[in-house]
């Protein structure tokens, strides 16, 4: 089947409430992190997936890394989930590669945060996966940038799925706050247009973060309810298409722009 399907997880400490002033101590961050990580780890051990991973999170669980890396893809979330110099785009690069002992050409800024394609390219990357061609308030307006696969500065790109006609995001937020067929529909939709379909979440969103004060649409269906949403989305997405590593399908894949 030509169609494939592209599901990567952020695998990072858990620093999103101090985006809403609450504040978690690092230890606790990377707990939640890896609490995520073993939690999801068993949904997707016959998926193959892409781990954009922060090199912190990789220092201080190497085994975890090592395990991830026999099955999936392993790429760069940066050094540090919260704080990024362009330095940290080389450093996080080598640090994964030492970790893993696999080759890392992928990168995701955390946050989807913007890059400099040229220091990407400097830094050895072969693409980039940091933009959502969405408008996402208070985040960011990528509604000019290509929709699909396309290079920018020798580097290609390689955006999060949004909907052929309305621009309609699928990316985690998403998963959880739309109704699961609404997205299911949309998602299939997609892959049948594009040939694939780039969906990406976050490890610590499949435990149970009730108990920190951030937005309910940040905390919808964390836990329990949501890995059985997994389970189900990748049952689904089998009978479309077939699960296989952003590396894997890029080496493949020439860019329409």
């Amino acid at each position: 089947m030509d169609r494939h399907l592209l599901m990567s997880f952020d695998v990072e400490e858990f620093d999103m409430p101090l985006e809403y002033n609450i504040p978690v101590d690092p230890q606790e961050q990377m707990q939640v992190g890896k609490h995520g990580l073993d939690t999801i780890l068993p949904i997707v051990q016959d998926v193959p997936c892409t781990m954009f991973t922060t090199a912190n999170f990789a220092v201080h669980f190497p085994d975890a890394v090592k395990q991830m890396a026999a099955t999936h893809e392993i790429a760069s979330h940066t050094f540090y989930h919260s704080s990024f110099d362009n330095v940290d785009l080389l450093q996080s690069r080598l640090k994964l590669e030492e970790i893993s002992g696999k080759s890392v050409t992928g990168l995701r800024m955390p946050r989807m945060r913007k890059v400099d394609m040229n220091e990407v390219k400097k830094a050895g990357y072969g693409y980039d996966s940091s933009i959502n061609p969405t408008w996402i308030p208070g985040r960011y307006n990528n509604r000019h940038l290509p929709r699909i696969l396309y290079v920018e500065e020798g580097v290609k790109r390689l955006p999060a799925s949004v909907t052929p006609n309305f621009r309609i995001p699928l990316f985690w937020l998403a998963f959880k706050n739309y109704p699961y067929s609404f997205f299911k529909k949309l998602a299939i939709q997609t892959l049948k247009k594009d040939g694939y379909v780039c969906l990406y979440f976050h490890p610590w969103e499949f435990v149970d973060i009730n108990k920190y004060n951030m937005p309910s649409y940040t905390k919808r269906l964390c836990g329990q309810p949501l890995q059985q949403r997994l389970h189900r989305l990748i049952a689904d997405l089998k009978k479309e298409g077939e699960f296989i590593t952003i590396q894997d399908w890029i080496q493949n894949k020439s860019p329409n722009h």
